[in-house]
């Protein structure tokens, strides 16, 4: 297979450039994230005198010592409704995948040290895309437990979405997909549900409390006064009521019970035999990556330096290549997966997205997955384009993105814009999963698109009703120019993005490949492995 010949010099200004300005994006994702934990870690001697593992430490101690872990949504509801200065940032859940005795899973942990672990619109959110990601990739789950519930100042953002999480664990429980439960502490109202509808539920003695109603509920609707353990400590639901299958003595013995139970459920005794083919380092360095493509959006880079930097042997076999030169296609191997490859040195012209989406026809037939390495303003426009077909063209491109029969997996690695944003496979079209850079931005349009049309609207309106533009006039609608970029700034910033779950979460661009690695694994053993289902999913009697 022909390998790629960089042309980057390493050494250049340019490349210099480029590196300070992706490492200081990189420095401000990660300082966010290091401000929740601090939050969390502020909380340390408060466990320590009531016995408890902080939540971060529970899922450390949950995972195998030394398995790889990918943590999904780190910025889930960053600055969104209560989260004033990004310390809520990632709905107060931790949550990704890792291994747990040796077993694949989804990991989540509510973050009790922050505000309770009361769940934010941004926590339920990116709870129900992790259940989805369970469903399709055939994960078990499990989930770590302390929550105060929902925060009541959004209850109209969280209590429909909410239910859906309960909907979800009955559908995975029916799917096949064991739910196991450890609850370390409060899990009431609603959320009694969350184990109530796991296969497997752990309760740590005289912490775990799980009841539909409190004391204080139960007595101003009822006049029934009942003490916390007799309604919902874990005693009552191990010896009587049944809703707990174990007991724990605290934190790291229903961990220790948790790890068990994944044991026991032999589920890689079913795990299918894939063979791959051998894993060969690219010939250039991955932390090359960040040198490479420049921190600002707007300046072009070639796709091919990224693909460089991370498949097996810098080899790439490029589909059309004399075709089109602005949509790039193209087979190659990324830890020994064969994948298909389509990334952007430009907008999607109607050549390009015949290319692709005959690209993707051919990856389809030959059950090869297909990894989008996105970086585009969108589809050509202009006379020549729409006599060219881009409408009909770029509607092809798209239905086969949206009806393809084999894992997508997306990386926005710039700019994500308009239509390209879904003929890359974009959020909304379904993939498997989809990470971004912290350069990246994802918008309908630029900002500077968008407050050139709007002036372009405005003067044209003047212009009908035969206004007079004065010099006030113009200074207002400089100001009304201006705004209209701030926003779409503000709006399309990939910590933006992020927060809206756009994305499964930002990665850094040198961990691009042990990444795409790490899913691929996950997709290609989940189209594979065979599950037992039942009707209605696994219940209590």
């Amino acid at each position: 297979m022909p390998v790629i010949e960089s042309r980057i010099d390493t050494g250049g200004s340019q490349f210099q450039h480029n590196r300070e300005g992706l490492l200081k994006l990189i420095e401000e994702w990660r300082a966010i994230e290091e401000k929740g934990r601090k939050e969390e870690e502020s909380k340390r001697e408060r466990y320590r005198k009531r016995g408890q593992l902080l939540p971060r430490e529970r899922v450390h101690l949950m995972l195998d010592r030394g398995s790889p872990w990918l943590e999904l949504a780190t910025l889930a509801g960053y600055k969104r409704h209560d989260d004033k200065d990004g310390s809520l940032a990632g709905g107060n859940t931790i949550i990704g995948i890792g291994y747990v005795s040796g077993t694949r899973c989804l990991v989540s942990a509510s973050n009790s040290a922050i505000k309770g672990g009361t769940m934010t619109p941004g926590g339920v959110e990116k709870g129900l895309r992790m259940q989805e990601i369970a469903l399709q990739q055939k994960l078990p789950t499990v989930s770590m437990v302390e929550s105060g519930g929902a925060n009541l100042m959004y209850q109209a953002d969280i209590f429909i979405p909410g239910g859906r999480t309960f909907a979800n664990q009955a559908r995975l429980s029916a799917a096949g997909i064991p739910q196991v439960t450890l609850v370390h502490g409060s899990s009431t109202a609603g959320g009694a549900y969350l184990p109530g509808m796991s296969d497997y539920v752990v309760m740590v003695r005289k912490r775990a409390k799980v009841f539909l109603a409190g004391p204080p509920l139960l007595r101003a609707a009822t006049g029934e006064i009942a003490d916390e353990e007799s309604l919902g400590g874990a005693e009552m639901h191990c010896a009587v009521a049944g809703t707990s299958e174990f007991i724990a003595e605290n934190d790291a013995d229903g961990i220790r019970i948790a790890r068990e139970i994944v044991r026991n459920l032999n589920w890689n005794a079913s795990r299918p035999r894939l063979e791959l083919l051998p894993v060969r380092a690219p010939l250039y360095d991955v932390e090359e990556l960040c040198g490479v493509v420049s921190p600002d959006y707007r300046k072009p880079f070639d796709c091919r330096e990224v693909i460089a930097r991370i498949v097996d042997g810098s080899e790439f076999l490029e589909f059309k290549n004399e075709y089109d030169q602005q949509t790039i296609c193209g087979r190659a191997t990324l830890h020994g997966h064969q994948i298909g490859i389509i990334s952007n040195n430009g907008p999607i012209t109607p050549k390009g997205a015949t290319k692709a989406g005959q690209f993707i026809q051919l990856c389809c037939q030959a059950n090869t997955p297909i990894v989008y390495l996105m970086n585009t303003t969108g589809y050509m426009v202009g006379t020549e384009a729409e006599q060219g077909g881009i409408v009909k063209h770029g509607s092809k491109m798209i239905q086969a993105v949206a009806n393809a029969t084999v894992p997508q997996i997306t990386i926005v690695m710039g700019g994500s814009f308009g239509a390209g944003n879904y003929g890359m496979c974009g959020r909304g079209f379904g993939p498997h999963f989809i990470f971004a850079w912290p350069n990246s931005r994802t918008a309908v349009m630029g900002g500077e698109q968008a407050a050139g049309v709007m002036e372009i609207v405005t003067r044209e309106k003047w212009q009908k009703e035969g206004k007079q533009v004065s010099e006030n006039d113009e200074k207002m609608l400089a100001m009304f120019r201006q705004n209209i970029i701030s926003q779409f700034e503000k709006e399309s910033h990939a910590f933006a993005a992020t927060a809206r779950l756009f994305d499964d979460g930002l990665i850094d661009p040198r961990d691009t490949r042990k990444v795409l690695g790490l899913c691929l694994s996950v997709c290609r053993e989940s189209k594979a492995r065979t599950t037992f289902p039942n009707t209605f999913g696994v219940a209590r009697f």
